[in-house]
């Protein structure tokens, strides 16, 4: 292990290139530049802002658009970072031909590069808080944790999705579609308090309320999500009972994800 990480720092250098170029890239021919990462949640969080006028979303205290840009903030670093990090293999084909250093560089500078676009939503989060006058509290100091969090597991689904699509292609044409799914299946439209009140306050699924919760909060971002509007906007920590089912799972399925992209690395320059 410690050689892995060894090698990974001595590529440093290789991982700050590869990620500055793909945001130069990025927005070199577009006129809006930086904006885009500006314009794509406002836009969304403005749909979901009317969608709630028609179906009736309790966002608690908290004003509905500030509740749902926090938790688009999150959502689109994972989808985005993930996106990119399964294409990232095949997407530097040329380079994997030529020379050999750690494959695992591009899902790792895929994700890492998301880090920049991250940052800007949270400014543009901080003055939407600082114009409906929410101030953040010292529970915002576990954002740091949360992105880390974040990193990891856009890292669990870029790591086997890239092995993957070397040999099966339409796993990265699939992926946007499964991702759009998944945000129905995650509390970005409504908030996970919703769904807990719904299940295990309510009981509207009787005896299965409890482990039908469990099996909800075990997709990391429901954690996530919530842990980012607690610790941002309700000056809350992070609740353990929705944090801790994704946890296990990507304690589980990270170091899966990573072996099987080092054991499928050798046959890339072969296949790609």
């Amino acid at each position: 292990m410690t050689s892995r990480r060894t090698g990974l720092l001595a590529h440093h250098e290789l991982i700050t290139t590869l990620a500055w170029k793909s945001v130069v890239v990025r927005y070199k021919q577009a006129y809006l530049g930086l904006a885009w990462t500006v314009a794509k949640p406002a836009m969304m969080m403005a749909i979901f802002t009317v969608m709630r006028s028609f179906i009736g979303i309790d966002s608690g205290s908290v004003p509905y658009p500030v509740l749902a840009y926090c938790a688009l903030m999150p959502w689109m670093f994972f989808q985005e970072s993930a996106s990119e990090g399964v294409n990232s293999v095949v997407g530097n084909a040329h380079l994997i031909k030529k020379v050999y250093f750690p494959r695992e560089i591009f899902p790792l500078t895929a994700v890492v590069t998301k880090l920049v676009e991250l940052g800007i939503n949270l400014g543009i989060l901080l003055l939407l808080m600082a114009w409906y006058d929410i101030l953040p509290g010292v529970q915002a100091l576990w954002v740091p944790l949360l992105v880390i969090y974040t990193v990891l597991v856009a890292l669990t689904i870029a790591l086997a999705g890239a092995a993957i699509n070397v040999h099966f292609r339409d796993v990265g044409q699939m992926l946007p579609l499964l991702m759009s799914l998944a945000m129905y299946l995650s509390p970005v439209i409504y908030p996970l308090a919703l769904v807990k009140q719904r299940l295990l306050s309510q009981g509207m699924a009787g005896e299965h309320g409890s482990w039908l919760y469990t099996l909800y909060t075990a997709n990391p971002l429901a954690g996530i999500i919530d842990a980012f509007q607690r610790v941002l906007l309700a000056n809350q920590p992070p609740d353990p009972q929705a944090m801790l089912p994704g946890l296990v799972v990507v304690g589980i399925l990270l170091p899966l994800s990573y072996l099987f992209f080092k054991r499928a690395e050798s046959h890339f320059a072969d296949v790609i």
